[in-house]
């Protein structure tokens, strides 16, 4: 066996373990819940609302790149990624039947790495650091969000726990990207209102 077939073994049992072992009635509406998109439309415009109202100056631009950003982890995952590593979504595993509770529909055929991953630690990591760059804040529970409806993606048989872990960490590299940018295109405006730059430690947190 090599490092990649055992990989995909520990995969695998992480799968079950998440989607079959943990699973009860609770947790099946909590999950479905949140990994719909439409909940988090108040999120979207809470973001909206708080940028436009206490940083007009910055607004369309933060509006802009965030639209980009989710634009190119949603094309680039979903018409690219997926396409190039084939990797079957578990409910088209015929190893995994016994354990697959249908309480969604299988999508796509294909499932590495996720969208649903690789948009929301995008627009999460631009989001973190695009406000830190603005107020100095750090506004943690973001990655909490996104991290949160990964795991939904998991529970609900949409994805094995790697196609999550592969979309967040591309997610996670297009936000820090786009955040730089951001960070370079408000300058100089920003800087009198942060002493340090994207990613410095040691600033004020919320």
């Amino acid at each position: 066996m090599n490092i990649i077939q055992w990989l995909d073994g520990v995969d695998k049992k992480l799968f079950i373990f998440i989607h079959y072992s943990l699973a009860n009635n609770y947790l099946d509406a909590v999950m479905l819940f949140i990994r719909n998109g439409m909940v988090w439309i108040p999120l979207y415009g809470f973001l909206l609302y708080w940028v436009i109202r206490y940083y007009k100056k910055y607004a369309l631009k933060f509006i802009a790149v965030s639209i980009v950003t989710v634009a190119f982890t949603d094309y680039v995952s979903a018409s690219i990624l997926k396409n190039f590593f084939e990797r079957p979504r578990p409910c088209y595993n015929a190893a995994l039947q016994p354990y697959i509770r249908n309480i969604i529909g299988c999508g796509g055929l294909y499932s590495f790495p996720s969208s649903h991953a690789a948009n929301h630690f995008g627009m999460a990591a631009f989001w973190f650091w695009s406000i830190f760059i603005m107020t100095g804040r750090k506004w943690h529970w973001l990655w909490f969000w996104a991290a949160i409806i990964c795991f939904a993606q998991v529970y609900v048989g949409k994805h094995y726990p790697f196609d999550v872990t592969g979309g967040a960490i591309m997610g996670w590299l297009a936000g820090i990207t786009s955040a730089k940018f951001f960070e370079r295109w408000v300058a100089p405006a920003v800087v009198k209102t942060v002493r340090q730059p994207l990613g410095a430690p040691g600033t004020a947190t919320e």
